[in-house]
């Protein structure tokens, strides 16, 4: 079969190295990709927004299914394009990928159906939500309403930051029409904990948990990005917390959007907090999550392509995922600056250190081919050095081993992904 992959990112890197190792795949191609990705697949280039391209590329080559990685096209409603088009594609339709498109409706979903999770208010100004931030003990959570590329959650010590965040969020339109609206959310402490899941509209198959790191710099210190590096599994993922997530959360968040009239088909991402009074959702994502895609596919024995399509066709009570014992560890090389202004086109080496290998990888986020035919950088993030072993710690040790091939004129990384590892 022919399969489409719509994206760019290291996520998208992920899911065409497993597509492309399934037998029933006889052509690949992406669209619009990126160097790393023009390894496995054919790269196509039309944006990923750009639904009407993409649906007659679709057509033109006979594509059998195609697989959407990113949040916009999804929100957007390139599955209800798709469909109408008699076009078979994985990912939710856009009356369901508002469960990620719009916080306010995720945390009124979760309230009205019982699902656990932080106390919020929803606010349609800055006057209102001035007058709301007045009542609210911090630190506080302030979350744009739509998407922001994983940045549009600012957490507030003090009032003075709140009014900084508030002004930047809906005034200065810092995020754009994700503005329009914000949520004030109470703040939670606890380990935060990445799990997602198949869904065919009525059953959900959970994967492999996972731990991100979002902020910038070592220590879990300076700006929010779309996550420096991640591994799974997370050793505070229990069987005691997977027990109370598939009674109180997971199976819930898929009936309830049943009930609503917005039946899930594709991957829910599940952000989830172990507080002091148990686990509770931070936030629902409507996709693959990225960098949490580079150490969950890689563990996965199933052949990708069947799940995705037990997804489409409502089949996937029939299928039991598996997931291979090793852990898997990733460290996101960037460029320095990131997630500000940085510079792009610098020419990348010590890439073909990884060719051949089964327990190391490199996922392309934010690479192209200049006019030379080298591969060079054009993104923030730019790569996601991977590694599999026995255990998280000598995952650790092999992904910043491998990281000391691979080299770039402004290469900015973390030097502590996993340090959690050694709290366990």
């Amino acid at each position: 079969m022919k399969v489409l992959i719509v994206g760019s990112g290291g996520r998208e890197h992920a899911i065409a190295w497993a597509c492309a190792k399934s037998p029933k795949v006889t052509k690949l191609y992406c669209a619009p990709g990126n160097a790393g990705i023009a390894v496995v697949a054919e790269c196509v280039p039309i944006p990923a927004m750009d639904f009407e391209k993409l649906a007659g590329f679709a057509k033109e080559n006979e594509v059998d299914l195609t697989v959407v990685g990113m949040d916009d096209p999804l929100v957007g409603g390139i599955v209800d394009y798709f469909e109408e088009q008699n076009l078979r594609i994985f990912g939710p339709r856009k009356n369901a990928a508002i469960l990620e498109g719009s916080k306010a409706f995720s945390k009124d979903l979760m309230q009205k159906y019982g699902i656990p999770t932080a106390a919020y208010r929803t606010v349609n100004s800055a006057e209102e939500a001035r007058a709301c931030l007045k009542e609210v003990r911090y630190p506080v959570v302030l979350k744009a309403d739509g998407l922001a590329l994983g940045k549009g959650v600012l957490i507030c010590e003090t009032p003075a930051e709140a009014e900084v965040g508030v002004r930047q969020i809906m005034e200065d339109r810092k995020f754009g029409d994700a503005g329009n609206r914000m949520v004030i959310e109470e703040f939670l402490t606890g380990r935060e904990i990445s799990v997602l899941s198949f869904v065919d509209g009525r059953a959900i198959r959970i994967m492999a948990s996972a731990m991100d790191h979002k902020r910038a710099g070592d220590g879990d210190t300076g700006l929010n990005t779309g996550g420096m590096g991640n591994f799974s599994p997370s050793p505070f993922y229990t069987e005691e917390v997977d027990a109370f997530c598939r009674e109180h959360i997971y199976q819930k968040t898929v009936d309830a959007m049943a009930a609503e009239g917005r039946p899930f088909k594709g991957v829910i991402f599940f952000g989830l907090i172990l507080t002091e009074d148990g686990p509770k959702v931070l936030e629902y994502n409507a996709r693959f999550g990225d960098p949490e895609a580079q150490v969950v596919i890689p563990r996965l024995k199933n052949d990708i392509v069947e799940v995705f399509e037990a997804c489409v066709d409502g089949t996937l009570d029939r299928m039991e995922l598996e997931f291979s014992a090793d852990a898997c560890l990733c460290v996101v090389l960037a460029s320095d600056g990131y997630p500000l202004a940085y510079e792009k086109g610098f020419p990348i080496s010590g890439l073909e250190t990884f060719e051949g290998r089964d327990d190391e990888f490199v996922f392309h986020a934010g690479t192209r081919f200049d006019e030379e035919g080298r591969i060079v950088t054009n993104g923030g993030r730019v790569l996601a050095v991977t590694a599999l072993a026995p255990t998280l710690r000598e995952a650790r040790d092999k992904a910043y081993g491998a990281v000391e091939r691979v080299h770039f004129a402004n290469r900015y990384m973390r030097h502590d992904i996993g340090h959690a590892i050694d709290e366990a």
